[in-house]
C-alpha cells in the first residue's frame, strides 16, 4: 500500500476533526517548554470571584459570571500547551454554607455554563467529566453534567473534570465505605489494600496524580481539594483574582512548574556530584 493511500489512524482522525482554540486577544502564544516538562494534570482552585465583584461595588454573583470566560480561556491555554487533564473546583461540599441566594445562583450558573460551553469544548476535543457527590446536588445540574459527559466522551485533546459538590475528605470517606462493603462481601481482602486499591475507589480512578496545583486570589491552602491526588503536586499560588486570570497566567504557572526540581522524596548529595 502506498504512503498516499495508507489509512489514517483513529488517533489521527480524532485529532484532525478538532478545531484549535481561538487566539488570545493580545496575540500571546504559549512559551516553548520541552514536552517532558509540561504538567500532565493541572488542578485549579478558581478563587476570588466574590472579592473581584466587591472591589467593583458589584454583587458577588457578578464575580462568578466574570469567571466563566476565564475558565474557557485557561482550558484553551491548556490545549495549546499540551496539558492533558484540567480539574477545577466549581462547587465544594462546604459551599452549601453560603447564603441561600448565592447557592441557588451557583447551582443554576454551573448548569448554564455547561449548557453554554459544552459544544465549544466538544469542538476543541475536550472530554468533560464530573467528580462529586449526588446527594443535595440539583437534579438539573446532574442532567447537564451527564449530557456534557455523553456529548464529549472519547475526545482526546484534554479532559476537563468539573468538581461540583466535591470535597476531598468526602471522596475518601465514600471510597472507604465502598471498600468496607466489598470486604464484608468477600470481594476484597483487608490485608491486600494498597495505595492502588484506594485509587480504584476514588470518584475518577483513572485521573493521574496532580502535577501542578494552581490557586488564584493569593490564598495558600488546599481547601479540601484533591488531597490524595495532590500528595506530590507542585503548588503555584497566584495573586490574581479568578476573573482576571487567563491563559497567559497558565503559561507563567507552567513555566514556574518547569523550573521546579521534583524529587518525590529522593535527594542528591551535592558533594557527591
Amino acid at each position: 500500500m502506498s504512503k498516499e493511500s495508507a489509512p489514517v489512524s483513529f488517533k489521527e482522525q480524532s485529532t484532525q476533526r478538532y478545531e484549535p482554540p481561538y487566539a488570545h486577544p493580545s496575540g500571546a502564544v504559549p512559551p516553548r517548554i520541552p514536552a517532558e516538562l509540561i504538567p500532565e494534570h493541572v488542578a485549579i482552585v478558581m478563587d476570588g470571584n466574590g472579592r473581584w465583584a466587591n472591589q467593583r461595588g458589584l454583587p458577588r454573583i457578578e464575580g462568578h459570571k466574570a469567571g466563566e470566560p476565564a475558565l474557557l480561556d485557561v482550558v484553551a491555554g491548556a490545549i495549546e500547551l499540551g496539558v492533558k487533564y484540567v480539574t477545577v473546583y466549581a462547587f465544594s461540599t462546604e459551599n452549601w454554607k453560603r447564603s441561600p441566594e448565592e447557592v441557588r445562583f451557583l447551582m443554576g450558573f454551573n448548569k448554564d455554563v455547561l449548557r453554554r460551553q459544552r459544544d465549544q469544548l466538544n469542538r476543541w476535543g475536550v472530554e468533560v467529566r464530573w467528580s462529586g457527590r449526588k446527594p443535595r446536588l440539583w437534579g438539573s445540574v446532574i442532567r447537564e453534567l451527564q449530557d456534557a459527559e455523553r456529548l464529549t466522551r472519547g475526545n482526546t485533546q484534554c479532559v476537563l473534570t468539573m468538581c461540583i459538590n466535591y470535597g476531598g475528605r468526602a471522596e475518601l470517606v465514600d471510597g472507604f465505605n465502598r471498600m468496607a462493603e466489598d470486604v464484608a462481601k468477600g470481594r476484597l481482602k483487608p490485608g491486600g489494600i494498597s495505595e492502588k486499591t484506594v485509587q480504584k475507589y476514588l470518584y475518577q480512578p483513572d485521573l493521574p496524580d496532580v502535577d501542578l496545583f494552581m490557586r488564584s486570589s493569593g490564598e495558600q491552602r488546599l481547601s479540601n481539594f484533591l488531597p490524595w491526588q495532590s500528595a506530590y503536586a507542585e503548588f503555584v499560588f497566584l495573586d490574581e483574582l479568578w476573573p482576571d486570570v487567563d491563559r497567559t497566567t497558565l503559561y507563567k504557572a507552567v513555566e514556574t512548574y518547569a523550573r521546579r526540581d521534583r524529587r518525590y522524596g529522593a535527594a542528591v548529595d551535592s558533594a557527591a556530584v
